[in-house]
């Protein structure tokens, strides 16, 4: 059996759900072991082992993986060794990375909660949504993509967040809560928030336990981003890597990581799609909003600074 060393590293939703269904391994041929770090630890791990990769393989959202790539942290990837590559969408391979799951994010509110939902971003700012928002940061990727697509109603830009500023400091006074993004499920199922800015997959965790809630596309559109696999630069292990990733992308795995608890969105064309992602067909993510990181990255510190002094406080 070819063995990783017990290296290869994963982290987050997509690492959780990936390494539980990992009895696979045995037909894939590998020994995989996971440990679970945040993407931007991951990142400066690899950094910090000074061209010695600590792990084999790591998976990352589009900020970190654009900041890792800038780097040059990432092996190039050979498609022509991913017997399932031709079952992923184009473009979600590129030349250093894997997508294994795509995430797409708008508004999310409890129907019960008001007579007609809300039609876009400037909405959540207005009455009666805005008595009962749940505000969050720039730290997370749902978040961050959120706030930039409000400040573009506003007239900003993903380089010009100054008016959605502005027109969070007038929400904050009235908003249901400010809280930290993990904080926001349980808001919501509480109660105590019935709007929010939020990904799909949090949408069918909480339909999963009987919450009263809808996800809803924003009139200027939903917003998606990729979570993807790399192989680390230097890595020991890279055959047994691109197994690893090619069962990550297999139709088996991805159909798995679609149900509950995962209810991640999934990358392989020959899985047929369940009823709770709230998307149809794979075909719907090419018309969704995207966002470059390499413009977002060198930004983001300052606005999730600015973010906890003038609205959390």
């Amino acid at each position: 059996m070819t063995q990783m060393n017990r290296r290869d590293l994963m982290a987050g939703a997509g690492a959780l759900g990936l390494a539980s269904l990992m009895p696979l391994r045995a037909s894939a041929g590998i020994d995989i072991a996971f440990d679970s770090l945040f993407a931007v630890d991951q990142v400066a791990k690899v950094r910090a082992a000074r061209g010695v990769a600590p792990f084999d393989c790591f998976v990352l959202d589009p900020g970190p993986a654009a900041a890792a790539q800038a780097a040059g942290l990432f092996e190039p990837i050979d498609a022509s060794k991913l017997a399932n590559g031709p079952k992923v969408p184009t473009g979600l391979i590129t030349s250093h990375g894997v997508t294994c799951n795509a995430q797409v994010v708008g508004i999310a509110y409890n129907p019960k909660k008001f007579a007609t939902p809300p039609k876009g971003w400037a909405d959540l700012f207005k009455s009666p949504y805005v008595e009962r928002l749940g505000l969050t940061g720039f730290q997370t990727t749902f978040g961050t993509v959120s706030i930039i697509e409000m400040a573009k109603v506003f007239g900003g830009s993903a380089t010009n967040v100054e008016p959605v500023f502005a027109e969070l400091k007038k929400a904050v006074a009235k908003a249901a809560a400010v809280a930290a993004p993990a904080a926001m499920p349980g808001l919501f199922q509480q109660g105590q928030i019935d709007i929010m800015y939020t990904n799909t997959n949090t949408v069918a965790i909480l339909k999963g336990r009987g919450v009263d809630i809808e996800f809803l596309k924003p009139e200027t559109g939903a917003i998606t981003f990729q979570t993807t696999l790399h192989i680390v630069k230097g890595a020991d292990n890279v055959a047994s890597a691109y197994k690893y990733i090619d069962t990550a992308i297999s139709a088996e795995v991805q159909t798995e990581l679609q149900k509950q608890p995962y209810n991640m969105i999934p990358i392989n064309k020959d899985v047929k799609l369940v009823d709770t992602l709230d998307i149809k067909s794979l075909d719907e993510l090419a018309k969704m909003v995207t966002h470059d990181w390499t413009v977002i990255n060198p930004q983001r510190a300052a606005w999730i600074e600015r973010f906890n002094k003038e609205i959390t406080k």
